[in-house]
């Protein structure tokens, strides 16, 4: 293992962080966005909204089927309250500054008004609003980078949060980090036959709430929620979530060529000497190694995805995700399998009557070692 003088010494292969670089992007602090990517989705149409459910392993009709979603109280399909993340680029990760080094998505704290409904036009705005340090073992030094966002129908604004995303020295969290050792150690990793029956059992026994309402008043603290399992972690699954979120940097041809002409930084070379974009550490291990993780792994905005979808299940067709806010622990490596927990921690009315389901959170992988946490407010009908 280097120390950070050798690594000085041997020229890092990587962009650093620096001083001049972060007195740069503190300038942006409050400043519109308006010159950036232009979203996945601009609509809320019933294919987008389909592809993107699908793609985080959701089959909920209210969200893919006109004829089931015209029989319940919206009248017709809605978005799943993840769909934030395809409706604006910013708020998935696609993040300013610090040209050539990596940004990786860590977590999001949203409020929705209502749901995004089919047939909507969706509009964003948003701005950097904070550059927090911070040490890590993933990196050592580290830049949490702040984003706020909302998301209006005219005029009418139908969500806004935070998000943000932690900026670290490939080199250092390569060289330097100690987070991933005992999973790098494991270069003979194979999923057991048992375990996949395990995981195969846990699928066909989820149970979808749907049309039976969930009351308030059946709701006690303590109450847990069913589990949840995600994987086993597949190259093809976060393919499966990047068809329907949009992925940041995923070009092609002449597009890919303008993307790389106008932001050089992104193009790392591959293994055929053709520089390619960083979001491949999500398909590419070799340069998943680099960055400082032991494998590709999946996107952090996939994983909230996935506890925003344990929710839905649980809350039912007309339960409402009115907050929730998540934090990534871990990265989530191919082979690896996600087990998502959540207990009721209050309930409540708020002054107009409404109850209100305070819920935590945790996504644990195959070994116990904590993925994500959580917490959420859900509104519930009442008898």
């Amino acid at each position: 293992m280097q120390t950070e003088e050798e690594l000085d010494a041997d020229h890092p292969r990587f962009a650093r962080i620096t001083e001049d670089g972060l007195d740069a992007l503190r300038k942006l602090i409050g400043v519109p966005i308006t010159d950036s990517v232009e979203p996945w989705c601009t609509e809320v149409t019933r294919d987008n909204v389909r592809h993107y459910a699908h793609g985080i392993g959701d089959d909920n009709p209210l969200w893919c089927d006109p004829a089931y979603a015209a029989s319940t109280t919206h009248g017709a399909i809605i978005a799943p309250p993840s769909f934030v993340f395809p409706l604006d680029r910013v708020f998935s990760g696609y993040v300013g500054g610090l040209p050539g080094v990596h940004a990786m998505w860590s977590g999001a704290s949203t409020t929705w008004h209502r749901p995004f409904c089919v047939g909507e036009e969706i509009r964003t705005t948003a701005a950097l609003k904070d550059l927090i340090p911070h040490e890590t073992r993933f990196a050592g030094r580290a830049i949490q980078q702040i984003y706020h966002v909302e998301w209006l129908s005219g005029d009418d604004l139908v969500a806004e949060g935070d998000s943000w995303c932690f900026r670290t020295e490939r080199d250092a969290a390569r060289e330097l980090g100690t987070k991933y050792d005992h999973v790098k150690d494991a270069d003979d990793y194979q999923v057991s036959s048992e375990v996949l029956a395990r995981v195969r059992e846990a699928y066909d026994s989820e149970q979808r709430r749907g049309a039976e309402p969930r009351y308030f008043e059946d709701v006690s603290a303590g109450d847990a929620l069913p589990r949840m399992v995600k994987g086993p972690m597949t190259v093809t699954g976060f393919i499966a979530f990047a068809q329907g979120w949009g992925g940041l940097y995923i070009r092609a041809n002449r597009i890919a060529h303008q993307l790389l002409k106008k932001h050089p930084n992104l193009g790392i070379p591959n293994s055929y000497g053709v520089p390619d974009v960083p979001e491949r550490v999500h398909w590419d291990d070799d340069l998943a190694a680099l960055v400082g993780t032991p494998r590709a792994y999946d996107y952090g905005p996939e994983r909230c995805s996935w506890l925003l979808h344990h929710l839905t299940d649980w809350m039912g067709d007309d339960g409402f995700v009115v907050s929730h806010t998540c934090q990534i622990r871990r990265h989530n490596v191919v082979g690896e399998i996600i087990w998502i927990d959540g207990e009721v921690t209050k309930v409540e009315a708020d002054a107009s009557g409404v109850g209100l389901v305070h819920i935590s959170q945790r996504a644990t992988n195959q070994d116990g070692e904590l993925s994500a946490v959580a917490s959420a407010v859900v509104r519930l009908p009442s008898r």
